[in-house]
């Protein structure tokens, strides 16, 4: 298993919550996807002829990003992204149903949700601020900037962040091995976030089958 570690500097800055699995099957079909239209309805409903800034649950994610300088408005976490276009009525990007089990985790718990193939991931892994010029090349997308940012990074660079994930640790359909990380503020309720990982697992384990390796809580000034 790839060591994760929080760096010292900012460990007491956010809470990571990390989940293993192997043998896990990422195909393109997905038989579940109507849970995560399911979901997206309930929401809709529930939060109808309100602004993003009037929904309490797209807080913490927003405070996480304001606290490393970053304009949440400018720059969306992820789970605000998949609830706008949610709220919208557009589609959800069905990808595969490794990544779907993790975006329904992200809209059900409007955290950020990472997730990348172990088998191309080098090395051990740390949450860290990215260095002055640091980028990575993103899924779809040009570069990534995480300069000052938070990030995931192994022995070859950086790979990931709480907005994006990139193309070189992307879910491919023959990936097997997985890490999802749920970036949260250290003031998040630690009860709130062992419930959202626990759904995270469960969702993975019975959409892609496989087995967890291991999932646990990082940082808010615990021992990494």
């Amino acid at each position: 298993m790839n060591r994760f570690t929080i760096h010292e500097e900012i460990e007491n800055k956010v809470l990571a919550g990390v989940a293993w699995f192997s043998g896990v099957d990422a195909s393109e079909s997905n038989p579940h996807w109507s849970e995560m239209e399911g979901l997206a309805a309930t929401l809709a409903r529930t939060h109808a002829d309100r602004s993003p800034s009037e929904i309490p649950g797209l807080e913490p994610a927003r405070g996480l990003y304001r606290s490393f300088g970053v304009d949440p408005t400018r720059t969306r976490p992820s789970s605000e992204a998949l609830l706008r276009r949610a709220l919208k009525g557009q589609s959800l990007y069905q990808i595969n149903r490794l990544v779907d089990a993790c975006n329904w985790a992200s809209l059900a718990m409007l955290l950020p949700v990472g997730l990348y193939d172990l088998d191309r991931v080098e090395g051990d892994i740390v949450l860290r601020v990215g260095h002055p010029g640091e980028t990575f090349a993103g899924i779809r997308k040009g570069d990534v900037n995480v300069a000052g940012r938070l990030t995931l990074a192994d022995v070859a660079g950086p790979f990931g962040s709480p907005t994006s994930d990139s193309a070189r640790t992307c879910i491919r359909a023959d990936s097997n091995r997985a890490l999802a990380v749920v970036f949260a503020p250290p003031d998040f309720p630690r009860v709130e976030l062992e419930e959202g990982l626990g759904g995270l697992v469960t969702q993975v384990i019975r959409w892609c089958g496989g087995m967890e390796d291991g999932a646990w809580i990082l940082g808010g000034g615990t021992a990494s």
